[in-house]
């Protein structure tokens, strides 16, 4: 594996999920007597459902991760991308140590520094400057090393003025920034970047990203990073993995793992979202309809698109309450973004609101999209948050206007006035 960073072979990781009990220990026994004693499998490993969080299992034992076998060359910059739940961040703390497969081995070359959670790595009573020392010193760093490094660090982290303030002092930002910057700078073979960089703001995550195009491709790192920002994955890798339910979907080119990971996703979405046990104020049914009111899930650039809402507001709730959308693009940009009081429509018989909303025609360009619905009482909290509830999609008309329209020109024809000068 003289070109092979790392090699993932065959890893499956187990839970048992609800409380420890006493019945955990009665399983521990029967393992070990099982494996140990009568030298026979593990009983255990044969049982375990598919890690999928949108319907209820009967088994006790789920499997976060299940048969994942891939090689990662070095140099590589592999973006994972998954939903919620699919086993991202399980692969990357087995990778980095922080717990153990149930089964499969990895094999890596070199020095892994990772950036997996907030404050990972650090001693919250340190500073950061002692920080910076204890987490060089345990990647096998000398004092001298880890001191010529130590400005870079700071700067980079942009700290300057509480480098010697306990860290639990830190903001969430500026514990993100100072762990990246550590992780990046101390000259690991392999970097690994969990979401944490989300945190930072908009700036520090271009130069983090930028830091990491630098580290695989000037200096020939590898370097494994999660994110759900597509743009982000598509700027910075060159190899990306999809997984689904604790399972690899798909390997191979970056701009194939994306279209597959978002495919995917507005294949299981529809033109209805329903919660039929929405008991508090919560979102009923969204529906996504035509001008004649009937659900449609593919339009044409000048067809009339409308949301349809049907939401259970509680009395205490109906003076407060707001419900606002994003719609997004493929690629999970927000394009658009409204919201309106729920109190200014009239209510049903069950004590119900129904409204719509309508999207503009003949602005959207041909794509696919989705609907982020919210309930929320401003600057105070969500009621109700659904990412990607429902979907549509625009398709080619025919007309002149998309000669020359398609993904590098965004998401919105904009209908502008033109003149002879």
């Amino acid at each position: 594996m003289s070109d092979i960073a790392i090699k993932f072979e065959n890893i499956s990781k187990q839970y048992r999920l609800g409380l420890v009990s006493t019945k955990s220990l009665s399983h521990d026994i029967n393992r070990w007597w099982q494996t140990a004693v009568l030298k026979k499998e593990d009983p255990y490993l044969k049982i375990g459902e598919t890690n999928d969080r949108t319907s209820k299992g009967e088994s006790e034992y789920v499997w976060a991760l299940r048969d994942i076998s891939f090689d990662i060359k070095k140099g590589d910059v592999l973006g994972i991308i998954g939903r919620n739940g699919a086993g991202k961040s399980t692969l990357l703390k087995i990778l980095s140590r922080v717990t153990t497969p149930t089964t499969g081995i990895i094999k890596a070359q070199g020095r892994i520094a990772s950036l997996l959670e907030v404050g990972t790595g650090f001693h919250r009573e340190l500073t950061g400057r002692e920080n910076i020392f204890m987490n060089g010193s345990i990647m096998g760093m000398n004092r001298k090393e880890i001191q010529s490094k130590l400005d870079q660090i700071v700067d980079f982290a942009g700290v300057a003025r509480y480098i010697d303030t306990p860290v639990k002092r830190y903001s969430s930002g500026m514990t993100v920034r100072l762990g990246f910057s550590i992780a990046a700078h101390l000259e690991p073979e392999i970097l690994v970047v969990d979401e944490v960089l989300a945190v930072g703001d908009a700036e520090f995550q271009k130069k983090a990203i930028g830091k990491m195009q630098d580290v695989s491709k000037g200096e020939g790192r590898t370097v494994l990073f999660v994110s759900h920002n597509m743009g982000a994955i598509k700027n910075l890798c060159n190899k990306g993995v999809v997984l689904k339910n604790g399972q690899v979907f798909y390997t191979g080119n970056v701009n194939d793992a994306v279209n597959n990971y978002l495919d995917a996703g507005n294949n299981s979405l529809g033109a209805t979202y329903e919660n039929p046990d929405a008991k508090a104020s919560d979102i009923k049914k969204i529906e996504v309809v035509n001008r004649a009111g009937n659900v449609q899930n593919t339009f044409g650039f000048n067809e009339e698109i409308s949301l349809r809402f049907n939401i259970n507001v509680k009395k205490e709730d109906q003076n407060t309450l707001f419900l606002g959308i994003n719609v997004k693009d493929q690629m999970e940009r927000i394009i658009f973004t409204t919201q309106t009081q729920v109190n200014k429509f009239v209510e049903d018989e069950r004590k119900n609101y129904n409204l719509t909303v309508k999207i503009p025609h003949s602005v959207l360009l041909p794509n696919k999209y989705s609907v982020t619905a919210a309930l929320h009482i401003p600057n105070i909290e969500y009621i109700t948050l659904l990412g990607s509830a429902v979907n549509f999609s625009i398709e080619e008309t025919g007309s002149d206007l998309f000669q020359y329209a398609g993904a590098d020109n965004g998401c919105i024809y904009m209908k502008c006035d033109w003149a002879k000068i």
